[in-house]
């Protein structure tokens, strides 16, 4: 399945990386901020739902259902996010992908300093790795999805009015090849569906907020 190109060469220099070519000729403009709007939810939500799918693999969430010392997960996200920016690369942020890392034994976070430093040493060896078919890695996240459906087992579908909402988010993260997504469409059903059961009182003030953020960010895009 891998077709092999004529004078193929397994090592290649780097292009030259964009290096803080910022444009600022859209700035405070209304395409400003739907782009900001986009990347911001987009990147808060697909962060937390990485932090909680890796955390509940790892064993690292406590009776409450929290993440311990989570301000610095997602502060060292934030600062990937900006310096990736700054360096000219796509969007960097937490992939789930890690949670089949956490599954192999990594804890402390030096699995990923390897990993980064492999990474450098990949540059090199662009044009060989570009080989690797998508039915090669396909496995990997299958697995992914695996650890991560282990988690369905707390949710009470008994309950319609968090299990159809819990159903929708299930539904959307990968038909719509997105963990934000997900949340959004399943915040917004929770809001919808404990109202229809005229159970509004569960629905905590930044749940309401949330939701009305979720419909406004989605109303850009559509837009």
């Amino acid at each position: 399945v891998t077709a092999v190109p004529e004078n193929f060469k397994p090592v290649s220099v780097p292009h030259a990386p964009f290096l803080f070519r910022f444009e600022f000729s859209d700035v405070l403009t209304l395409k400003f901020f739907g782009v900001f709007f986009t990347f911001l939810f987009t990147d808060i939500f697909d962060t937390i739902g990485t932090l909680m799918g890796v955390a509940e693999q790892a064993k690292l969430i406590d009776e409450k259902g929290n993440i311990p010392n989570v301000k610095n997960a997602l502060l060292a996200d934030a600062i990937g996010t900006v310096a990736g920016a700054c360096l000219g690369t796509s969007t960097v942020t937490s992939y789930v992908e890690s949670s089949a890392g956490v599954a192999a034994g990594a804890r402390t976070g030096l699995s990923s300093v390897v990993t980064a430093g492999f990474f450098v040493l990949a540059l090199l060896f662009t044009p060989l790795f570009a080989l690797v078919p998508s039915c090669a890695t396909a496995p990997a996240l299958i697995f992914v999805g695996f650890l991560m459906m282990q988690s369905v087992t707390s949710i009470k579908f008994s309950e319609i009015t968090d299990g159809i909402p819990a159903f929708i988010t299930i539904l959307v993260m990968p038909f719509g090849y997105s963990i934000s997504k997900g949340i959004a469409f399943g915040m917004i059903a929770y809001v919808i569906s404990k109202v229809a059961g005229r159970k509004a009182k569960e629905i905590s003030p930044v749940t309401w907020i949330l939701a009305a953020v979720f419909v406004f960010a989605l109303a850009i895009k559509a837009i």
